[in-house]
């Protein structure tokens, strides 16, 4: 079954969680900073010009390899979420509460935005990239792609981080959870950007003042890592095991 718990304003805010929200914030901080300056990096380079294939392999290396790293400085201190839509399936299988879980989303929502707005101030201005669908596409489209690409995340999290009889395998889930958004972004950056993180999206979006299409990359992400939630937590772990309680990934 499903182990959502709403939790208390106590425990949300001791001493741990709030080690928690800062390990969240410079953890995805780092991440963004890396990953949207990939993009600005490509258009720099290219005075402008679309991405191309190997723009796109570019900005999906540099978010694997930042993403990687973000998830390992902080797995000790937070779990190393970086992302709202893994907080939400962690939630969903009872690895956190809701109300620890709404912090974390403030603290990687900040923390992008930081990420974002100190990019402006060191490229001298450059314009910050936001996520959108391709031409062609409308918005619906855009949501099952994020929704899709999302499951796999979450999944891999679950299957990787937070499944109990991990083992050893859990020594290489933060390279593991980077692999699959390198390769995500490779599959779906020229269709729906790839985004798979609302955070990575709406910090873009608020630096850059356009929140045209920033609805998708709430819905589709969020739906997608609640239902990897419910697959993974409640019909592989709740089936032979109870949760532990806050360990890895909690």
């Amino acid at each position: 079954m499903v182990k959502i718990a709403f939790g208390s304003i106590g425990d949300s805010f001791s001493v741990g969680s709030l080690k928690s929200y800062l390990a969240e914030f410079i953890a995805t901080l780092l991440f963004v900073f890396a990953g949207v300056g990939s993009a600005i990096a490509f258009s720099k380079l290219t005075g402008g010009a679309p991405l191309d294939a190997a723009g796109l392999i570019a900005v999906a290396v540099a978010h694997a390899l930042a993403l990687f790293v973000g998830v390992a400085m902080a797995a000790n201190v937070s779990g190393g979420h970086l992302n709202p839509a893994v907080t939400l399936g962690l939630a969903i299988g009872g690895n956190i509460t809701l109300l620890t879980g709404f912090f974390y989303w403030v603290a990687q929502c900040l923390g992008s935005i930081v990420a974002c707005f100190l990019l402006k101030f060191v490229t001298g201005g450059e314009a910050i990239p936001t996520h959108g669908v391709a031409s062609g596409m409308n918005g619906f489209e855009g949501v099952v792609m994020e929704i899709i690409i999302t499951f796999a995340l979450v999944y891999t999290v679950y299957a990787t981080a937070a499944d109990p009889k991990k083992g050893s395998l859990g020594t290489i889930a933060p390279i593991a959870i980077g692999f699959i958004v390198g390769a995500n972004i490779l599959a779906a950056g020229p269709f729906s950007g790839g985004s798979m993180n609302p955070a990575r999206s709406f910090g873009p979006a608020v630096a850059a003042g356009d929140f045209s299409q920033n609805w998708i990359y709430w819905v589709g992400p969020l739906i997608g890592g609640a239902l990897a939630g419910l697959v993974y937590g409640d019909i592989f772990i709740g089936s032979y095991a109870p949760l532990p309680a806050a360990e890895d990934y909690a």
